[in-house]
């Protein structure tokens, strides 16, 4: 637990019901899901799949990960992703460090990525590098030191994209400029209240526009959302989420969607 920084050992079998329960849960969206093969090199972390790679429209690019008990995570993945015959475009190489989580895609040709403890700088430049004849904006985010180093946090655990005029956000960590930006395009923020950022109540999983699913037990951002049309499904995120840091976002890794 204290390798991996986690707040509190998960409960093995609990974990394993409600990670079932999740998955019930994305199924009932009619969406096809693939489950990578045991691997000994990875951690409990390799549940959060968001973070190895980075998919985009021309294959998926590997990550070099920024904490180093989940380094091996990448091979795996893309081990699984040839086997499927899924396109392999690059990958980030140290000294840059780049991690899923801090990956936004804003639009088909603008992306934000977060600058911080998992990726830096380097990563960063090596991202665009690969995006060059897709992307055409790259807007770095400097992540605040926050509970520093070891802690996970990322972009994403900031900002959650509901559908492409309506993001969920916690204000209180995102830098002005970035924040600025987003309302100059005249995307709608919706901010989580204070006292729901530590369950994560800013991390939700849009599977399809204005329909997300989030950790259970956040009832102001979920009445937030409600308010604004946006069908909200939970899922109880005690064992699979909280511990570990990582939400339903984290728990998955888009690879097509239509």
């Amino acid at each position: 637990v204290s390798r991996l920084n986690y707040f509190e050992v998960p409960n093995f079998n609990r974990a394993i019901s409600d990670y079932d329960k999740f998955v019930s849960l994305l199924i009932s969206f009619d969406i096809e899901l693939h489950f990578l093969p045991k691997d000994n090199s990875t951690s409990i972390d390799s549940i959060y799949t968001h973070d190895p790679c980075v998919v985009s429209n021309n294959g998926v690019i590997l990550c070099n990960m920024g904490k180093k008990a989940r380094l091996a995570e990448p091979n795996t993945m893309e081990d699984y992703f040839k086997s499927i015959q899924m396109p392999i475009l690059g990958r980030i190489k140290a000294p840059g460090t780049l991690e899923g989580g801090d990956v936004v895609w804003i639009d088909e040709k603008t992306i934000a990525v977060g600058e911080g403890y998992r990726t830096n700088k380097e990563g960063i430049k090596q991202l665009k590098h690969l995006l060059s004849d897709q992307v055409e904006n790259v807007i770095s985010v400097p992540i605040p030191h926050w509970s520093g180093p070891e802690d996970c946090l990322h972009l994403m655990s900031n900002i959650s994209p509901i559908d492409h005029n309506i993001f969920l956000v916690y204000s209180r960590l995102l830098p002005v400029p970035f924040r600025k930006y987003l309302l100059d395009r005249n995307i709608e923020l919706i901010d989580v209240p204070d006292e729901e950022y530590e369950s994560m109540g800013c991390n939700v999983l849009a599977v399809a526009p204005r329909k997300v699913i989030m950790i259970n037990g956040n009832l102001i951002t979920k009445q937030l959302l409600e308010k604004k049309d946006i069908e909200v499904y939970t899922y109880d995120g005690a064992e699979i989420s909280i511990k570990g840091a990582g939400g339903p976002t984290c728990l998955t890794r888009p690879f097509v969607r239509s």
